[in-house]
């Protein structure tokens, strides 16, 4: 039975807590996974480090390194809400004219369209941080019998994630809450990983001469 969903019972999801607007050019700080429009939180983060929603520190002297563009989620605002993405477009190519410069995404495909992925590689480079960054692979071990074992413990994902975007992975899937990713410690050939450490500077520091994947333990946290 086809069920209809009203948008109003949708939009918390899919609006900015800064601008309150619809999600434009989403994106997401990856320390706490809270999106926002991109030019809202560029212009917060020229005065805080901190996100908007939740004040947790993104990172001390480099906030903007450690967002990304959300492709899904944007894809997903524009698909729910009727004109959007169309009329967005329409502003942006007036804005563009008004000053005088080509319009950046001529070279991107128009809505409906089934993108080129080869031919829109380098359009797509400066926006789509998760594909254009370094990938690493990681095979994640469970040491400790009070924890469950991933189903999957291999993954592929941006270089640039840190320890504590792994703790929240795995607390999601083991614990039933990415909230508790506290209570989890990562550690590389036994050795306790810090939670700002990205898997490059792991692999760099504590896997350069070995074979992949990068091979990391985790268990309960034990506080010393």
């Amino acid at each position: 039975m086809e069920r209809k969903i009203k948008l109003k019972t949708l939009n918390s999801h899919i609006t900015c807590k800064i601008c309150r607007g619809y999600l434009i050019d989403a994106t997401t700080v990856t320390e706490c996974l809270h999106t926002f429009c991109k030019s809202c939180l560029v212009k917060h983060l020229d005065e805080k480090n901190t996100c908007p929603q939740c004040q947790i520190v993104i990172h001390q002297s480099h906030p903007l390194q450690y967002i990304s563009f959300d492709r899904t989620m944007q894809d997903i605002v524009y698909k729910l809400v009727p004109d959007l993405q169309e009329n967005e477009i329409k502003r942006e190519r007036e804005f563009y004219k008004s000053k005088g410069l080509p319009y950046p995404k001529d070279n991107l495909p128009n809505p409906g369209e089934v993108p080129d992925e080869k031919a829109n590689a380098d359009a797509h480079a400066e926006s789509d941080y998760h594909r254009a960054d370094e990938q690493v692979n990681v095979c994640l071990e469970c040491i400790n019998s009070s924890l469950k074992t991933l189903k999957r413990g291999f993954i592929r994902c941006s270089a640039q994630a840190t320890i504590t975007h792994l703790k929240k992975f795995i607390a999601k899937k083991v614990l039933n809450g990415m909230e508790k990713y506290r209570d989890i410690d990562i550690l590389c050939n036994n050795e306790l990983l810090g939670k700002d450490h990205t898997l490059k500077f792991v692999h760099v520091t504590r896997w350069r001469f070995r074979d992949p994947p990068l091979r990391l333990q985790y268990r309960p946290r034990i506080d010393l």
